[in-house]
């Protein structure tokens, strides 16, 4: 495993992770807030699946300089430096929360080298074509940054995680597997980078769906309370090539127990 820092045409810095090794390279995005740092429970189950695990600070976490105004689709050039530097041809994408916008991202910007995708429990662009803020526990952050940045920069002064908004499931989670995830996103916190995501996900991404021409896996729990399953049953009604696993008993972190078994996915769509 190693960790770089990549310059950018544009004079920032991409704090990048790599779990090394020859295995077919799958791009891990974070999500809101986490350092970009490899997770174990991902590394794991990539390396016994055949994956090289690369990762990165989106702008503003774990080393990335901060890049305000950034979009959703912006993350595809980003990538794709991070991909010339490291010489990965083609690659998948693999996204969590937050991270799921980001993946559909890179599937639409580099079509000619992003084979899969997988979104866990992500969002879909924001629309008032649906009660897109439905189910959510605390939606105060993202209505806020429909205001605008300074609204949403001021609102994470005071913000407080309600801990409602995990459920039993994500809990137990949390104790277990996935308690590194939880240790790098309390560590993570950045009042102006988790604005910029939100702001990211509340204005338009940059790009469609109906841009994103892979294959695209989306995870979602029917309990999430943080980003609702409707988020990714629109996403199913509007990427081309999507397929959905609903997990009904999963919360929002419970459903990262699927991991593995998407991984699986990923491997077997690739030896086709």
């Amino acid at each position: 495993m190693g960790t770089t820092d990549l310059s950018l045409p544009d004079g920032r810095n991409l704090r990048v992770h790599d779990s090394g090794g020859d295995g077919f390279p799958l791009v891990w995005h974070h999500g809101t807030p986490q350092s970009g740092r490899l997770l174990p429970p991902v590394v794991e189950a990539a390396a016994a699946r055949g994956f090289r695990v690369v990762s990165y600070g989106r702008p503003g976490y774990g080393g990335s300089t901060p890049n305000a105004g950034r979009t959703v689709g912006s993350a595809a050039e980003d990538v794709r430096q991070l991909a010339d530097a490291l010489d990965l041809a083609g690659f998948a994408v693999m996204g969590a929360s937050g991270g799921g916008p980001h993946a559909l991202a890179c599937a639409a910007g580099l079509p000619d080298r992003v084979t899969a995708a997988v979104s866990l429990a992500g969002l879909a662009p924001y629309s008032e074509d649906y009660d897109w803020y439905g189910g959510m526990v605390d939606d105060s952050s993202l209505r806020a940054a429909r205001k605008g940045r300074e609204t949403r920069l001021q609102h994470g002064e005071t913000q407080e995680f309600d801990p409602t908004s995990f459920t039993d499931a994500d809990w137990t989670a949390l104790r277990g597997t996935w308690g590194p995830l939880g240790e790098d996103a309390g560590a993570s916190g950045d009042v102006a980078a988790e604005a910029d995501d939100d702001l990211a996900y509340v204005t338009p991404w940059g790009f469609s769906a109906a841009d994103v021409r892979v294959p695209v896996l989306l995870v979602h729990g029917g309990e999430d309370q943080i980003v609702p399953v409707s988020h990714s049953e629109w996403l199913l009604r509007n990427l081309p090539d999507a397929e959905m696993w609903s997990r009904p008993h999963d919360g929002h972190i419970s459903v990262l127990n699927a991991l593995p078994t998407a991984l699986d996915w990923l491997r077997n769509l690739l030896a086709r």
